[in-house]
């Protein structure tokens, strides 16, 4: 939930899951792998070229940066395509910290089944952008806990609906995603400054939040179902 007054600097270079398949205090290890499930990049990215605008207007990924990036919409998913900034906000890590990001905050939007704030470091989560007159995320079907397709250098990785995030700004993930697929997770100088596509499936919701296998599963189930659909 930060305001980025800075712009990044260039980068180098998670069946439905029903409620209580997992228990509650189901781990949140880091992926080791960026390809994750059944379904391929290419063929997600294929159900993607053309942009039907849902969004009142178009985002912005950085402060310094025009609003160049609209939300669209798809059957059973919203997406779009941008940049990826590194949020390392919630529970204080090695990595996330106020030492290692100048805008740390030791919250996230939404909570843990334990109630705690999510760990960045570890869970693969994305940000939203707060409600606005561009977009309302929620009345789209989009919420905490959602799974999110993130695209980026031919893999895939399946995260969730984490943090929410400054209005007029798109774009950002955390540091556990960047790092699955191959992007520097540095929370002040890493990520990507393009070439990062975002599918998240409406009405989804991974139970509990922090389980990223359960993101997985339910991932690859509503990815299949995305490409049938669309």
């Amino acid at each position: 939930m930060r305001l980025r007054t800075l712009t990044l600097a260039a980068a180098s270079g998670a069946a439905l899951l029903a409620a209580g398949l997992l228990p509650a205090h189901a781990s949140a290890a880091a992926p080791k792998s960026a390809q994750e499930g059944t379904v391929g990049a290419a063929d997600l990215l294929a159900k993607v070229t053309s942009c039907s605008q849902i969004s009142s207007g178009k985002y912005r990924t950085d402060e310094e940066t025009s609003a160049t990036v609209p939300v669209c919409g798809k059957n059973g998913a919203v997406f779009w395509k941008a940049d990826m900034d590194i949020d390392c906000d919630g529970q204080r890590t090695t990595n996330c910290n106020e030492d290692r990001d100048p805008w740390f905050q030791a919250d996230t939007a939404f909570h843990q089944s334990d109630g705690k704030p999510l760990n960045a470091e570890t869970l693969p989560y994305v940000v939203v952008p707060s409600t606005s007159t561009i977009w309302n995320y929620s009345n789209a079907g989009i919420k905490g806990g959602g799974v999110v397709a993130v695209i980026y250098g031919g893999k895939v990785e399946y995260a969730v609906v984490g943090d929410t995030g400054p209005s007029k700004i798109i774009g950002e993930a955390s540091y556990a995603t960047a790092k699955a697929l191959g992007i520097d997770p540095d929370p002040e100088t890493g990520g990507a400054d393009s070439g990062v596509t975002y599918i998240l499936f409406k009405n989804s919701k991974v139970s509990p939040i922090e389980s990223h296998s359960a993101a997985v599963t339910l991932g690859d189930q509503l990815a299949k179902q995305f490409l049938a659909d669309n």
